[in-house]
This record gives C-alpha cells, sequence and structure tokens, in this order.
C-alpha cells in the first residue's frame, strides 16, 4: 500500500466552496487560505449558532496507546466517511489540529491515514493557517509584556522568581524546559528562571478551544494568573492591561477551519491540546458549529479514555450546546496484546492467551465510558497480521459485556471498510439513552475530585500527595479557586502514573507532585509521576525521513 502522504497527494480536491455547500455554507462565509482550506467567518458564526437544530455527538476515544499503534484518528475520519457517503446521512467531523512536536519527533501527524485521512494532509501537519503561530507569538509576547513591565516600573511589585506564565514553542526541545533570562547587562531586564512548555501545553491554546467569542477570548486571558507579588498577592494579566494585545494576536486563530477527508467529508480541524498534560479536545467553537451544521458530528478525546475520555465527558462537555449521544472506544488486537507482552517483537504471532488477558484494558476503558451513563460501542481497527481466531475472540470478549463490537477497516478500504459498524453507531446515537453523569460533583473541593477520577476511573486504591502539593492546594482554597474543575496530566501508557505499569494495574496510588492554577481556562491542572509539558526528541525523529523536492513537493511524511 502506497504511503499515507502520497495517498493524500494523488487525491483529487474538491474546491473548498464545494465542501461547504455540503453543510449550507455560502462562499461568503468563508475566508479561503488557497483552494482547499478556509476559515469560517464571524458573521456566519454567530448566524450559524441562532440555529436551534444540533445533531448527534459521537464521541471516539481508545484503549491506552502502545507503540502497536491504534488508530484513533483514522476510525473517527472513516466513520464519519462511512455515515455519510455509506449511509447518506449530513456529516461532519471536528478534530484537533497536529502539533509540529510530534510530527518532527515521533507519535507522528493527527490526520489519519491510509485510504481514511483530512487533507490536504501535508499543509495540516505543518503550518496550515498559521493557528499554532499566532499562540506561540501570543504566548511569548504575553510573557515579554510581563518581564518588561517588571522590567520598567513594576509598580505591582511582581516578584521575578515567582512568575507563573511560561514562555512556548511548538517544537520538541528539551534545552528549553528550564532557562535563565535577563542575563549580563542590566539593560538586558531581569534576571530570572524561566521555562518554555511546548504551545499546545500552554493555557493559551486551552483558552482558545475553550472561549466562545473575542469577548470571552479576552475575558479568559485577563483572568490568567502571571503571578505573586513580593507580598504574596495574586497578579492576572487584566491589572497589567495586556489582554485586549494578546486577544488582538488569536482573533483569527479563534475562527475553526474547514477542511475534507480522502471522500470529501466537511471537516473542522481547530485546536489542539495534548490530552495527557492539557484537556485534549478540538475548540468549542468548532464542536458547536458542526452540531449546528450537520445530523452526525464524530469527534475525538486524545489518548485513552482515562484521560481524553474523561476531561471530555467531565470538562468539555459541560462547555458545548450538546453533550455525547454516543461514545465509541477503538481497539486493537495488536495493542491488547502488548498490554501484557510489553513488547511489539511477537505481535504478528498469534497468541489468544495474551490477547485475553489484555482484554482487560479493553474492559477498564470501556466500562469506564459506560459509567458516564452514555451509550458505548466497541470498533476493532483491523491489522492485516490479525488472524480471525483473534479477531473472532475479541468480538465475543467485548459482547459478553453487554457491548456490542465491530471489526473495521477504515484504513485500507475507506468508507466501505465498516458499513456496519457506522449503522450500529448510528443506532446508538438515535437510541435517545444518553444521560451523561460526570464523575464529580461541580461542588467537590479539589481533593475530592482527584480522588473520584483516581478511584473511578484510574481504579487507584487511593492518592498521595507531596508536600508542595499541599501547600499548592492550600493557597488554591486562600484564592478561593479549590472547586474548580481538574485536568490531572498523567501518563498516557498506563492507568497509574507510572507508564510501565500495563494493562488494567490495580492496588496503586495515585502520586499528586503539583497543582497549578489555569485561571483564564478556568481549571486545576493536577501533576501525577513524570510528565513533561517540553517533550524531547527521539534518537531518531521523524524529521529524518522529511523532505522536499525542487517542486515544493513534501515527502516523508508518514
Amino acid at each position: 500500500m502506497k504511503s499515507d502522504i502520497e495517498i493524500a497527494q494523488e487525491t483529487n480536491e474538491l474546491p473548498i466552496n464545494e465542501i461547504a455547500a455540503e453543510v449550507d455554507l455560502k462562499k461568503e462565509d468563508l475566508e479561503p487560505y488557497g483552494y482547499d482550506k478556509a476559515k469560517i467567518s464571524w458573521s456566519a458564526i454567530n448566524r450559524i449558532r441562532q440555529n436551534k437544530h444540533l445533531g448527534k455527538l459521537i464521541l471516539v476515544t481508545s484503549i491506552s496507546p502502545t507503540p502497536a499503534g491504534e488508530g484513533k484518528s483514522t476510525i473517527t475520519i472513516g466513520l464519519g466517511d462511512a455515515i455519510k457517503n455509506q449511509l447518506h446521512k449530513n456529516t461532519m467531523i471536528a478534530l484537533r489540529e497536529p502539533s509540529m512536536g510530534p510530527v518532527f519527533g515521533l507519535k507522528g501527524g493527527a490526520t489519519g491515514g491510509g485510504m481514511a485521512q483530512i487533507i490536504p494532509m501535508e499543509d495540516i501537519n505543518l503550518h496550515f493557517t498559521g493557528d499554532m503561530h499566532a499562540l506561540t507569538a501570543a504566548i511569548d509576547t504575553l510573557a515579554a509584556l510581563v518581564d518588561n513591565y517588571i522590567y520598567q516600573d513594576n509598580s505591582l511589585d511582581i516578584d521575578p522568581d515567582r512568575i507563573l506564565l511560561k514562555r512556548g514553542l511548538d517544537v520538541n526541545d528539551r534545552a528549553l524546559r528550564k532557562i535563565t533570562v535577563g542575563e549580563g547587562s542590566k539593560f538586558n531586564g531581569v534576571e530570572h528562571q524561566s521555562s518554555f512548555a511546548i504551545t499546545v501545553a500552554n493555557e493559551l491554546m486551552a483558552i482558545l478551544c475553550l472561549a466562545n467569542d473575542i469577548d470571552d477570548l479576552k475575558a479568559r486571558i485577563g483572568d490568567m494568573l502571571v503571578g505573586y507579588t513580593k507580598d504574596d498577592q495574586p497578579v492576572y494579566v487584566k491589572q497589567l492591561g495586556f489582554q485586549g494585545a494578546i486577544a488582538a494576536l488569536l482573533s483569527n486563530a479563534l475562527k475553526p477551519n474547514l477542511v475534507q477527508t480522502l471522500e470529501h467529508t466537511p471537516a473542522l480541524v481547530h485546536g489542539g491540546p495534548f490530552a495527557n498534560i492539557a484537556h485534549g479536545a478540538n475548540s468549542v467553537i468548532a464542536t458547536n458549529l458542526a452540531m449546528h451544521l450537520s445530523d452526525y458530528v464524530l469527534t475525538e478525546a486524545g489518548f485513552g479514555s482515562d484521560l481524553g475520555g474523561q476531561k471530555f465527558m467531565d470538562f468539555v462537555s459541560k462547555h458545548l450546546d450538546k453533550k455525547p449521544d454516543a461514545a465509541v472506544v477503538v481497539a486493537t488486537v495488536r495493542a491488547l496484546k502488548y498490554q501484557v507482552l510489553g513488547s511489539t517483537d511477537h505481535l504478528d504471532e498469534e497468541n489468544l492467551d495474551a490477547l485475553k488477558e489484555g482484554f482487560k484494558n479493553l474492559e477498564r476503558h470501556m466500562n469506564n465510558m459506560r459509567s458516564y451513563n452514555v451509550p458505548v460501542m466497541v470498533l476493532i481497527n483491523h491489522f492485516d497480521t490479525d488472524t480471525e481466531s483473534e479477531l473472532n475472540l475479541l468480538k465475543e470478549l467485548v459482547e459478553e459485556q453487554g457491548i456490542k463490537a465491530e471489526v473495521v477497516n477504515y484504513h485500507d478500504d475507506g468508507s466501505k471498510g465498516g458499513v456496519k459498524a457506522a449503522e450500529e453507531v448510528v443506532a446508538l446515537a438515535d437510541s435517545g439513552k444518553a444521560d451523561l453523569t460526570p464523575t464529580y460533583d461541580d461542588d467537590d473541593d479539589v481533593k475530592t475530585k482527584i480522588k473520584k477520577v483516581a478511584t473511578k476511573i484510574y481504579h487507584a486504591t487511593g492518592v498521595e500527595y507531596s508536600e508542595k502539593a499541599k501547600k499548592q492546594i492550600q493557597a488554591l482554597r486562600d484564592l478561593g479557586k479549590d472547586k474548580l474543575p481538574v485536568i490531572i496530566a498523567k501518563t498516557q501508557y498506563s492507568f497509574s502514573d507510572d507508564k510501565k505499569k500495563l494493562g488494567a494495574p490495580t492496588d496503586f496510588n495515585l502520586h499528586v507532585k503539583g497543582v497549578s492554577l489555569k485561571n483564564g481556562a478556568r481549571f486545576i491542572v493536577v501533576t501525577t509521576g513524570h510528565v513533561l509539558d517540553m517533550p524531547g526528541l527521539p534518537k531518531h525523529p521523524a524529521a529524518l525521513d522529511i523532505d522536499v523536492d525542487n517542486n515544493g513537493k513534501i515527502g516523508g511524511l508518514f
């Protein structure tokens, strides 16, 4: 089979105006970025919001990720294509924008694979419409303005050593995890420690994905906690007056991007917070817009259901015009065998015993999602090395739990690779049985929220707090912010905070190392285990395989 980029580049794209027309968007509703992509204008967004129609929302999540691959984005795209092109339903897909860090590092892009992709894949995985660059510019402009305020005046007496804002770069650069700024002459600023987080882990990314409009964006930026004064008083961006300038930098990036799949299903690709260190969902504006424009919307939560899935159900859904009508959990035979074997060496060999033991990981994920009182289905992503016995066993194990399962192969066959699965998912979404029940109550304090997620979703025995975390929680109480939603930063590879504990571990405690207030995003980040907000590059980064010819044609991008 040809590479993903070869398939994508050989596809005849339709003009973006034709894609827009499928969901009743007019030419004047678009702000084109060339032939094949466009932003939706504010006038169109505001008009569409008045439309009372809301389509069914289908959330796609997965088992714990492994090096064996799960294909969640591929399934989301293929399922959307199948519902639109095989069942002839008015359908849209809403996905996150890829970060260039993973694209040039280890994980890869986020545009699907094989015959289930969004295009133009090379543009989306690289510069796209410039949203990531705008975010990076906004993050660093805000950091520069704060440092300049301290250098020039500092009438509020901000403590340079207690600045909480990080700088940003959409590149995996471990050398920037901890830096010193202002070194040398006094004309270089006030010397102090600083650090970089990858752009998609910054609070401004979360704010962009949660804001409803520019006024909301501006208010949230103004509410960001800059740091503390030397007499322990909090300082917010609005006290310094920088929120208007930063909102201006992000005003265009706040508008969703319209593209298409290989089979010309309309797709909104917008925003990209990671799910292991942020909330892991595309923008609220894009998902709401898709629901107003179509009858079925496919969206994806990052990593496994314990991360993106949990955060979508407990946090993101409260910002949407409609909560999910159904949830799909993606699984593969290979990944479940990996949960037992811990290696990719023998995954091509039939091993029913390992599959049966590894099923415990899927069982926990699907039952976790079912605990939200939303109908759940499992889609088994077929790989060429899967044997019929393995696929039959996995399907049987799922259905013994009272949940339907279907084997799909959207990667090789496009929308035809899972027509029955599409029918079952639509029936599930149409059943009217969804009545989302969250893991925790809004009025629970931060420790109660953490404990409920840890015990109900991760299946931990309890929670242990570092002394640093205890002090930070007390600081939240002092600010009256200890009842905000929690976004737990945790390894994606395990239900625990230890990436080596595969499968469905029990008898472990969740170790909370720290908590931090993201006041503009309106949540609390809870850091556990060893999670970095600035990843590093592997020994063989994907960048070594990427090239471009003299005609500007990019190759090696998956």
